[in-house]
């Protein structure tokens, strides 16, 4: 079945949700409308029907309703920080979560519960009063939903595991317009889903998260080594690795010094390689436990030391601003051998902006590894790396250059991994149903099973798309 367009709708129907709704509805023309329908990736320019600004569960689920109702594509906008701008669409209807920020924390059960349109930095804000904190993402201003859904990682994976690890239940209207509360005591089948293909399920209203005793303090490891240096580095940085205690979680992070005035002058724009590592422990005892990879080689730049965690979160959003044009995609390594290492430091050097980052996520051992593959929707989580092509750039004249370079780059690197990819960085997710497949892998067939029970029009679509069993059928 075609999709409506808002347009198609009468105004009276229109008018009929915005009376209904405590928040508020914007379409073409009203004054927020522009900034409303721009999302962090300058390259997305779609113009939505209407953007319904939900004030809370209530005003999500009759704009559920009303999609469904009038077969509108739907998108669901949290942070809208994904790269493929699925937040947006054309002429269909936007559910944005946005003014539904609230977050509160429970410091004697240690769970804290954040509504969908949080961001990483409103979580952590409030989490750190109390020392505590959860795994989350690496760049504050992303949306706590976005990154959940698809697993989520960050800086205490290896001690704490990922974001759907830690997700204790969550409030979700879906495609029927019932709010459910999925949970292992409630909708269990549910609970298992979202964890990892969460954006096919329907609107996640609000999260509940458990918390671990984590800052105020933490030790970073943040050494800057020349190119040059990478094929000594990234074979020390591995080695380490191998025995580091769970309390550390690294990543080796080739990117171009920015021109910024808290960098030497004489280094911008160099392409480095940063060996980052944080030890979510007592600083003082973690320390000298990450002071090694300080030492790997002559340092081109040193910014190690104790940082309150809520810092180190926030430290690399002003790198990633709203309006820079964005074309992340990645692909686990089976191994890092000495012939990937070599292609690694390769492409690095052959990076088509200063701005790009190319992240090397070590994901071997710790609490991640130790979680079944069938436990959640996730599966993926037996391979030791993960490499992300991070391709940022500011002028729009070569976009196409970039991209291509990535997807060159992409594929000369397949070679070295089993298939699939890290949902929250597919590119846009041009391989379709291939590439959700390979992702899920074994769990891609139970996902197809639920989807047809709880959206078997597909509603939610406008994602990494798993399809419900007839329409599967036909596409195939």
């Amino acid at each position: 079945m075609v999709a409506e367009t808002v347009s198609q709708i009468g105004t009276s129907g229109i008018e009929e949700l915005a009376g209904a709704i405590r928040g508020r509805i914007l379409t073409p023309g009203d004054i927020e409308y522009e900034d409303a329908r721009t999302v962090r990736n300058g390259l997305i320019d779609r113009r939505p029907g209407m953007i319904v600004r939900c004030r809370g569960a209530a005003d999500v689920v009759d704009a559920v309703n009303f999609a469904r109702n009038h077969n509108l594509l739907v998108s669901i906008r949290g942070g809208g920080h994904n790269v493929a701008g699925s937040a947006v669409n054309d002429g269909g209807i936007v559910i944005d979560l946005s003014e539904m920020r609230g977050v509160s924390v429970d410091p004697v059960k240690k769970t804290v519960r954040a509504q969908g349109g949080a961001t990483w930095g409103d979580v952590d804000r409030e989490t750190q009063l109390f020392g505590l904190a959860t795994p989350g993402g690496v760049v504050s201003t992303t949306g706590v939903g976005g990154l959940s859904l698809h697993g989520g990682w960050g800086w205490l994976r290896r001690k704490y595991g990922y974001c759907v690890d830690n997700l204790v239940s969550a409030e979700i209207v879906t495609a029927d317009g019932q709010v459910r509360t999925a949970s292992d005591t409630e909708n269990a089948d549910l609970y298992w889903a979202i964890r990892g293909a969460g954006s096919n399920f329907g609107v996640v209203t609000s999260f509940e998260f458990q918390l671990h005793p984590v800052g105020p303090l933490v030790a970073l490891a943040a050494t800057a080594y020349a190119i040059e240096d990478g094929a000594r580095v990234l074979p020390a940085f591995r080695e380490y690795m191998e025995s580091a205690p769970d309390e550390v979680s690294g990543a080796a992070l080739f990117w171009g010094i920015p021109s910024d005035e808290h960098f030497p002058a004489e280094l911008h724009g160099k392409t480095v390689c940063i060996i980052a590592a944080v030890h979510c422990g007592e600083p003082a005892e973690g320390e000298p436990v990450i002071a090694p990879l300080r030492e790997l080689a002559e340092p081109a730049l040193d910014l190690s030391g104790q940082m309150p965690y809520a810092m180190l979160q926030s430290a690399f959003d002003p790198f990633f601003p709203k309006g820079w044009f964005y074309y992340w995609k990645s692909l686990y390594l089976n191994d890092l051998s000495a012939e990937s290492m070599e292609e690694i430091i390769q492409l690095a050097m052959a990076k088509p902006t200063p701005n790009a980052l190319m992240a090397l996520w070590h994901l071997k051992g710790g609490a991640a590894s130790q979680v079944a593959p069938d436990a959640t929707a996730f599966g993926r989580r037996d391979r030791p790396y993960l490499l992300s092509l991070d391709t940022t750039w500011t002028d729009q004249a070569d976009t196409d250059r970039c991209i291509a370079w990535t997807r060159n780059a992409w594929s000369s690197m397949q070679r070295f991994g089993p298939g699939g990819i890290y949902l929250n960085f597919a590119g846009f997710g041009e391989e379709k149903g291939a590439l959700v497949r390979s992702s899920y892998g074994d769990n891609y067939d139970r996902l197809v099973e639920l989807k047809t029970m709880y959206d078997p029009g597909n509603l939610f679509r406008m994602n990494n798309n798993i399809k419900p069993m007839e329409l599967a059928a036909a596409a195939d």
